[in-house]
């Protein structure tokens, strides 16, 4: 379990190198644009005089608080933060099984005196350690990057919202590898699931102006995001929830890899064809 951890680790080191230095360039920006805001005079009435439904669609809802600390990072940052590092987690859980099965080096691997089951957690710990580390190091990035700015907040205060951040991206990566598991290939289960995580952040945005759509908002992860607003406090029942439903994508997704017929290489289709061929044989013994 610990050569797959280790393997999948270098496998990610690009992606944690890549991801990394892209939000902490933005980080860096971002810091030094506070002062410049803070500093105009009427800033927070003119984002006010913006129409209330299109600010509550972005999930800008208190655009009173963007000359503030935190409302400026819920607003510039952790408010869409999901949707962009979501990718990242998106494409990792795409491709951390069934990526190596399409390139046809899955079923040389398990060729070696090493279990489906200790293959599935040596790459699901590496997934977990490699977000963390993207995670930390963005924390990282914005600690430093606010020293001599505005942005006086605790280490903790930084720290906090990137907790939730974390719990939202092990359920998209564990949900999109269960979804890999059951559809043709990693190609698609990416885009089913990238889709359904911008259509969850589009009804979030709904929801704001709509109070109908609210029923359907909650059983959806990003509701339990709490983006900005956990920086000075954390739902821990939110977080533990997530991680709940992480749990549970992962056990099935160990299921469903320990049943798995392992092909040679290559996309899976979707077996219609023998499905048709069944048919036919059975339309011909009733004739």
């Amino acid at each position: 379990m610990f050569a797959e951890f280790k393997h999948t680790l270098r496998k990610l080191r690009g992606q944690i190198i890549g991801w990394s230095i892209g939000l902490g360039l933005y980080a860096l920006m971002m810091a030094r644009l506070f002062d410049s805001i803070a500093e105009i005079e009427g800033f927070s009435e003119l984002m006010q005089s913006y129409p209330e439904d299109l600010m509550a669609m972005v999930g800008a809802t208190d655009m009173a608080s963007i000359t503030t600390p935190k409302g400026f990072l819920d607003i510039y940052y952790f408010g869409y933060m999901a949707i962009i590092i979501g990718i990242f987690a998106v494409g990792m859980g795409a491709g951390l099984l069934v990526g190596d099965e399409e390139k046809g080096i899955l079923d040389l691997v398990l060729s070696y005196p090493v279990s489906r089951v200790k293959l599935f957690l040596g790459r699901l710990l590496g997934f977990v350690t490699a977000t963390g580390m993207v995670m930390i190091l963005s924390w990282l990035s914005w600690v430093l990057s606010s020293m001599g700015t505005g942005l006086d907040l605790t280490l903790i205060e930084f720290l906090r919202p990137f907790i939730p951040l974390f719990g939202v991206l092990l359920f998209l990566g564990t949900f999109t590898t269960l979804l890999s598991l059951f559809l043709p290939s990693t190609r698609i289960a990416g885009m089913l699931s990238g889709g359904l995580l911008i259509a969850n952040f589009l009804l979030i945005g709904l929801s704001n102006i709509n109070e109908n759509l609210e029923a359907f908002v909650k059983i959806t992860p990003l509701y339990y995001y709490q983006a900005g607003d956990a920086i000075d406090n954390i739902n821990w029942e939110w977080f533990v929830g997530l991680l709940a439903v992480t749990a549970v994508f992962s056990i099935l997704a160990l299921w469903r890899f320990q049943r798995r017929e392992i092909r040679v290489g290559g996309e899976r289709g979707w077996g219609l064809s023998s499905l048709g061929l069944k048919l036919r044989r059975r339309q011909r013994k009733e004739v």
